[in-house]
């Protein structure tokens, strides 16, 4: 059975222009187009979406996930199996969560103080630690950056940590005087953050650089942390990074 982009558009739930997209950076194309240029998607193009949403629901982005399924062993069933796992993690997080606000809330209004220990139950940061683990523990990055972090020292991390903070000082400085993206001054800034990534880490390709970008805008967590240097500076970042990955690119060629 063929199904016409609105059909598409309908059933996922996602408009045409974002279906176009996927077409032209060659995420999701359809497996027809008849003689009158309509684009038709058959059953197995909609397996192939449905991936994709599951992909970019867990946080992946676009680079990311063409990357994850247009390798030839990929396994449609276990990447199931995966999203499954991944997003029962995460939904016993969020119940976790929910009770303890709900516990805070009650101690509150009885007038009473909770348990410090029971105050931060749900921030278990290795629970973040564990779905990196899951996403890209393959990737010979992830083994690259876990070989070189269990090296340094507590003066290292603290030598990382100012350097981090410099560029982003740097990037939402660079906000505040409303500089473009992709000005020169923005992309400088870029260039030592993907500098830090290479020398304290891994070798940061074009494709990661650009798919951490979109990280930055799709995934709750980063954004937020972004939001609180600077408000719109998770958007602005992922505009920033996109433009440094295609300049790199271009290098290359």
């Amino acid at each position: 059975m063929s199904y016409t982009v609105k059909a598409v558009s309908e059933l996922a739930g996602i408009s045409i222009r974002t279906l176009h997209h996927y077409d032209r950076i060659g995420l999701f194309r359809p497996s027809e187009v008849s003689a009158a240029g309509y684009r038709l998607y058959t059953d197995a193009d909609l397996e192939r979406l449905q991936q994709v949403l599951f992909f970019r629901e867990l946080g992946l982005g676009l680079a990311e996930i063409k990357e994850i399924v247009s390798r030839p062993g990929f396994d449609h069933r276990q990447a199931l199996r995966e999203h499954r796992t991944l997003l029962v993690a995460r939904r016993e997080r969020i119940d976790h969560l929910i009770d303890l606000v709900d516990r805070t809330i009650d101690a509150e209004e009885r007038g009473m103080e909770m348990d410090r220990q029971e105050m931060f139950k749900g921030f278990d940061q290795t629970a973040y630690e564990e779905e990196a683990r899951r996403r890209w523990g393959h990737t010979d990055a992830y083994k690259e950056s876990m070989r070189r972090a269990k090296s340094y020292t507590k003066e290292d991390w603290a030598a990382i940590q100012a350097e981090t903070k410099q560029i982003e000082e740097g990037i939402a400085s660079s906000m505040d005087q409303g500089l473009s993206p992709t000005d020169p001054k923005v992309q400088t800034w870029l260039a030592r953050y993907h500098n830090l990534l290479n020398d304290r880490f891994y070798q940061c390709t074009p494709e990661m650089i650009r798919a951490t970008g979109e990280m930055y805008v799709t995934d709750a967590r980063f954004t937020a942390y972004y939001e609180k240097i600077r408000p719109g500076m998770a958007v602005y970042m992922h505009a920033a990074m996109a433009a440094y990955s295609d300049q790199l690119r271009a290098r290359s060629t």
